[in-house]
């Protein structure tokens, strides 16, 4: 399998990448206090105080590549490239934290001609889990060969945002930057923030 490379995540010998559903509701029940099947064989997870997104959270950063191409206002809001680093820092210092670092390297797109390459990294099966399923799966071939990704998530959601940081303004921050091909989560375990960001 090719070796895994993200700008501040050591990886070291705690990385699982693309683990399969059965090892990933296995992980998931175990190190996740409220997971469950249900009876039709679904995990059940929680999702702490967040049940949903939180759009009024959202940040986009202002940028070469956005200052004239997004309508901001009330729903898309500015944010600094200051401090989306600030956030992308304390994500990743979060993240290197962790006993185990899930990584799920999937498409967006079913065409291969335009489809994009996206990496997420995250502390929980669960989040992991949700992503295998919103994304295409990669053939092993096609794992093998994946190398960089276009676009990467950065899921720290059991870690608060700092409110401090200008432009966060709360504990949950999720941010988004298209110069830098990154979205990183804080402050929210609500898994539909990924799929959101892929959308966007």
């Amino acid at each position: 399998m090719s070796p895994i490379q993200t700008e501040g995540i050591e990886f070291a010998d705690k990385l699982r990448r693309n683990l399969s559903p059965s090892q990933l509701y296995e992980d998931a029940l175990r190190y996740e206090p409220g997971t469950a099947i249900s009876s039709t064989g679904a995990l059940i997870a929680t999702s702490g105080k967040k049940t949903g997104r939180s759009p009024r959270d959202k940040r986009v950063v202002e940028e070469a590549s956005t200052v004239d191409d997004v309508w901001w206002g009330p729903v898309n809001k500015k944010l600094s490239g200051e401090s989306f680093s600030a956030n992308y820092e304390r994500a990743v210092n979060y993240l290197n934290t962790r006993e185990r670092l899930y990584v799920f390297d999937g498409y967006a797109g079913w065409d291969p001609k335009y489809r994009i390459k996206v990496r997420v990294v995250c502390a929980r099966a669960y989040h992991a889990l949700f992503m295998n399923n919103m994304l295409i799966r990669p053939t092993q071939e096609e794992l093998e060969t994946f190398g960089e990704p276009d676009f990467t998530i950065f899921n720290a959601g059991q870690c608060a945002a700092d409110p401090g940081v200008e432009g966060v303004g709360s504990e949950t921050s999720v941010a988004i930057s298209f110069e830098r091909k990154q979205m990183v989560i804080l402050g929210t375990e609500y898994a539909g923030e990924m799929k959101k960001g892929v959308f966007t």
